[in-house]
């Protein structure tokens, strides 16, 4: 009798532990695990359009487009690539400050806060960049910041990559285009008003050959003779 109680109780201590074994486990799983992706960022009303140039040539040609990701950590492209010669000069789309002219990765890049652009400012990105500019310096849109560096691998061919941002967040940068300078075609000449339109050559022609035919004729006056 006394056996079989020590039995009962034997297999009672070992469920009871077991079942906080098994609770503690989970409550260490539980804390041990992964926190959830962070979502992304609320979409931000758009930019304004405050750039007066490319940042590199007149209408470069866009390699790849802005491709914002789903989440922080997620794949994506933030910013656009520009097709342009290693070499070229690279612009500041708008007047600003220089935030950074450096090294990154290996990379040379070139950020500038845009100004009158808000808390905190748009600042956009310019790599890879030899600096021309140092960190502090004052740029009207433009200026040249530094040259395109040989290519990094980014692209099959040389290009800029140009990046825009609002403290953490990536946006666009081709929002700070305006239209006329985003979609400018070749340039055309336009009708000049208030000019008059210069006369037909075969008209002007004709003028001159009746002014030659209603015009005197001049003969020669006989010498008086002489009496002998």
């Amino acid at each position: 009798m006394r056996a079989k109680r020590g039995v009962r109780r034997g297999f009672g201590v070992l469920l009871a532990l077991t079942l906080t074994l098994t609770a503690s486990t989970a409550r260490g799983a539980g804390a041990g695990a992964a926190p959830p992706a962070e979502p992304a960022a609320p979409d931000a009303p758009p930019p304004p359009a405050i750039a007066r140039a490319w940042p590199v040539g007149t209408r470069p040609l866009v390699l790849r487009a802005w491709e914002p990701p789903p989440s922080p950590y997620a794949r994506g492209h933030r910013g656009v690539d520009l097709a342009a010669a290693s070499g070229a000069p690279v612009r500041t789309v708008a007047a600003g400050r220089v935030h950074f002219a450096g090294r990154v990765a290996g990379r040379g890049v070139v950020s500038v806060e845009l100004s009158g652009t808000g808390t905190p400012p748009l600042r956009t990105t310019y790599e890879p960049v030899t600096a021309a500019v140092e960190k502090g310096t004052e740029v009207a849109a433009g200026e040249v910041v530094g040259t395109l560096e040989p290519g990094s691998g980014h692209c099959a061919t040389p290009c800029l990559h140009w990046g825009l941002l609002r403290g953490d967040t990536y946006l666009d940068p081709l929002t700070l285009l305006p239209p006329w300078l985003l979609h400018r075609g070749p340039s055309r000449l336009l009708p000049v008003l208030g000019v008059p339109l210069p006369e037909p050559l075969h008209a002007r022609a004709g003028r001159i050959g009746s002014r030659r035919r209603l015009s005197p004729v001049h003969r020669a006056t006989p010498s008086p003779q002489l009496c002998p």
